[in-house]
């Protein structure tokens, strides 16, 4: 079996992400026909006031630790003081230099690097509990603790974690999930997932299963869909993705061993529905 035709046949659905087009494409190469659906999109926050106000802080008086959530939180960090001028951004990332990085997942380590950051802590697993685990333990008292947020969510338990420590926690939302259009869309991919046209769901980050089973419930496709995906293969990137669709009650069947990447994750669904060899 070559890499051309190792998906031949198969019908994957694509929830829309960061890398929609990259991770399409290697699936494309294999042989998959593609269902695309819009599910999350990604924009920078409405008011850049707080950013500013946070990097302000970063300056001066500074941060002792920093820690980073997501790859796309480094990129608009650096998009934002990018913007402001070049100086800014080059007194910022020394700043950051000075403090303790502590990264949730490989992606922001990778992005860092590209900055010329180094990683000093990594959690015990991609997750925040992960980053709670890895600074079990230590006092923080008097630290000032910078957290990079995704999207909206607060993170109340690593906030609470970092506080009972005795650490100040200064958080930032650099961006936002902007998840209210084109439900209709939505509502389609839902669709061809119950009739069974589509083979796999590959899902590459938990906003992509909320906002489909926001839909399903609005559109009164909920239980139809949780029925549907236990028949058939749901792939996810990485242990969080997992969580989130047993959340949902929904059984992971592929997910990648360690390297939590598309990649891997291709690999996983490659192996899977690769025909089997016949005995010899």
């Amino acid at each position: 079996m070559s890499l051309s035709d190792a998906l031949a046949g198969r019908c994957i659905g694509v929830p829309e992400s960061r890398q929609l087009d990259l991770f399409a494409d290697m699936l494309d190469k294999r042989g998959a026909r593609i269902v695309r659906c819009p599910l999350v999109d990604i924009r920078d926050a409405p008011d850049p006031a707080p950013i500013r106000a946070w990097v302000d802080g970063v300056l001066a008086p500074g941060l002792t630790d920093m820690i980073w959530l997501t790859g796309e939180g480094v990129r608009r960090i650096d998009a934002f003081v990018q913007a402001i001028d070049a100086a800014t951004a080059e007194r910022f990332w020394a700043a950051q230099a000075r403090a303790r990085q502590i990264t949730r997942g490989p992606k922001p380590v990778r992005e860092l690097k590209s900055l010329g950051i180094s990683r000093d802590v990594a959690a015990t697993e991609p997750t925040s509990a992960g980053v709670i685990a890895a600074l079990a333990g230590e006092d923080l008292t008097g630290r000032r603790v910078g957290v990079q947020l995704y999207g909206t969510e607060p993170n109340q338990p690593l906030r609470d974690a970092l506080e009972a420590a005795g650490a100040t926690v200064q958080p930032v939302a650099p961006y936002i999930y902007a998840d209210d259009a084109e439900d209709d869309a939505v509502a389609g991919f839902i669709d061809q997932i119950v009739a069974g046209v589509i083979d796999a769901v590959a899902f590459t980050s938990s906003p992509q299963v909320k906002r489909l089973f926001k839909v399903a419930r609005k559109t009164e496709r909920g239980e139809a869909l949780t029925r549907a995906l236990a028949e058939r293969c749901v792939a996810a990137v990485g242990p969080l993705v997992a969580d989130t669709l047993a959340a949902h009650d929904v059984t992971v069947d592929l997910m990648p061993e360690s390297s939590y990447f598309m990649k891997p994750l291709v690999r996983a669904l490659t192996d899977h529905f690769a025909p089997s060899e016949p005995a010899s």
